[in-house]
């Protein structure tokens, strides 16, 4: 659902010139220093990058899912590392506190995280607990803390956490019942950086998206009072986590688009310029059917995602859509990157060439937020269900 198209036109085009004039100029010394000068970082703040998903009572944009969608097509066509340092807290970071948190949960944090005064991180994976996200063996057990306060005592460990190493913020899945695994007994806990057990590890060397932290979440006998739970309802943080992730996979499956968009655009450039046999390559039938192939995959899963991202606007349930447009959107931005290279030839295996470090950061993206054989599954089991 679009509110008022002239606004959001001039948001993109706000947005288009920054990737153009500011993002991609950075990219090659991102990717080389592993990490974004926080001169861009004050940048995103100034526009508000940080806030576009958080409700304008909390200092947000409060921005759509189709608006949003919109927004980050556009500003993963600069390498995805930039969205992922604001990402989390206008994505998966915040969406569990909008949806579920306490009015005080959301007065506390969310106006800071629109501000990207803070930047939150939601730690659900495990070493044991990754596609199986109920798998999990963080626990939390009823204790008092100072003063007789009721509250609860954490115990485990997170990897493979964006934004860990540099959070200020954690959502803390833990099971605070019994059983082994299950959906039932897991809680979301709120919990700020410097509560004392609560650590991270240095961040992972990483294939792609260098300049993207990622790293490992260490709790050690952490207590927290009772009103960290998010919503104030232990048992619930299961479907907190996947209403979070209902829509953080449409606003993932928009950041494929970009890239692929990219990507082409950098292939079409190079099929115009590199000349064999007397001709630019980009007259040979075999690299005219790669960039067709790709254009037509890209304009396909755009469509998905944006038709996706309408329906959840209008309340539909969008459970196998989700997977759909995910699954679509990231292994045809694979694809296309495979292309890219494969049109660039001796090029697309030199290290510095823009494709080249496209082609390593969007091989995450058939990874995180389910991997394409959990979306194959989610969609096949909703067709055995309920039909075509």
């Amino acid at each position: 659902m679009i509110r008022d198209t002239r606004r959001l036109d001039a948001l993109l085009a706000e947005l288009r010139a920054f990737v153009r004039d500011e993002c991609i100029p950075l990219e090659a010394a991102i990717d080389r220093d592993d990490a974004i000068p926080e001169t861009m970082v004050e940048r995103m703040r100034a526009l508000g990058l940080f806030g576009h998903s958080i409700p304008e009572a909390y200092g947000g944009a409060g921005l759509t899912t189709e608006e949003l969608a919109r927004v980050n097509i556009e500003v993963s066509q600069a390498a995805p590392v930039f969205r992922a340092r604001f990402g989390g807290n206008t994505g998966i970071a915040s969406e569990a506190l909008i949806a579920d948190g306490l009015p005080e949960q959301k007065q506390r944090w969310l106006p800071r995280l629109a501000r990207g005064e803070i930047t939150g991180c939601f730690a659900l994976t495990e070493p044991e607990a990754g596609s199986d996200a109920t798998a999990l063996r963080t626990r939390a057990i009823p204790a008092l803390g100072d003063g007789g306060r009721t509250g609860w005592r954490i115990d485990g460990a997170k990897c493979y956490i964006t934004n860990a190493p540099i959070a200020d913020l954690f959502t803390v899945f833990a099971r605070t019942d019994d059983t082994p695994r299950g959906a039932s007994g897991i809680t979301a806990f709120l919990m700020p950086r410097g509560t004392p057990g609560l650590s991270t590890g240095p961040a992972y060397r990483k294939l792609g998206q260098h300049g993207s932290p990622v790293g490992e979440v260490f709790l050690d006998g952490v207590w927290v009072p009772d009103d960290a739970v998010l919503g104030g309802r232990p048992g619930e943080g299961f479907r907190s986590a996947m209403r979070a992730l209902n829509k953080q996979r449409i606003n993932l499956a928009a950041l494929c688009v970009g890239p692929a968009i990219r990507l082409l655009d950098e292939a079409i450039a190079h099929a115009r310029s590199r000349k064999q046999f007397g001709q630019p390559i980009g007259e040979f039938q075999l690299v005219q059917a790669m960039l067709a192939d790709s254009a037509t995959e890209i304009a396909a899963a755009r469509a998905l995602v944006l038709e996706t991202a309408r329906k959840r606007d209008d309340g539909d349930d969008v459970t196998m859509d989700v997977s759909m447009c995910k699954l679509l959107a990231s292994e045809t931005c694979g694809r296309v990157a495979d292309r890219a290279v494969q049109i660039l030839g001796g090029a697309g295996y030199i290290d510095d060439h823009p494709i080249v470090r496209l082609y390593r950061d969007v091989r995450l993206f058939r990874l995180y937020e389910g991997t394409s054989q959990i979306h194959q599954l989610n969609i096949a089991k909703h067709l055995l269900r309920d039909g075509a």
